[in-house]
């Protein structure tokens, strides 16, 4: 049996299912009321919404005549936990290497520093070597 969130996301890939849930969002609607800006049937949508029914995405109720559907936003708390779990161990595995990279450049700068040291030791030294050899 698939899990809850494996059905959730399963259910929004499609980019129909997204956006009728984008309209949801804002109000509840009537399954006819939800096919209006698609070039498809009724019963086409009425599949799309079942298969978000069968997520916990959406539930319908029933208000006299009508039966408007309702985005079920607790589905997203679900969601967002586990969206977030691997938010934050990617964040923290950025973080590493921002600290891996920072002690790089750290070691990298003393590494460039201690050569120009030596460098310029070098320098002196040869120069120092040439006078005495002139003055003698």
């Amino acid at each position: 049996m698939t899990d809850q969130l494996s059905k959730i996301f399963a259910a929004l890939a499609d980019p129909t299912r997204r956006d009728m849930v984008a309209r949801l969002s804002v109000a509840n609607a009537t399954v006819n009321e939800l096919a209006e800006p698609y070039d498809m049937s009724v019963q086409a949508v009425s599949k799309h919404l079942k298969v978000l029914e069968d997520s916990g995405l959406v539930s319908r109720t029933r208000e006299a005549q009508r039966r408007p559907v309702h985005l079920e936003d607790n589905v997203f708390d679900l969601m967002t936990k586990w969206i977030e779990r691997y938010r934050q161990q990617a964040e923290d595995r950025y973080q590493r290497l921002d600290a891996v990279l920072a002690q790089m450049d750290a070691d990298e700068a003393t590494h460039d520093s201690d050569a120009s040291a030596a460098s310029a030791k070098r320098s002196e030294d040869t120069s120092s070597h040439g006078k005495s050899r002139k003055g003698a």
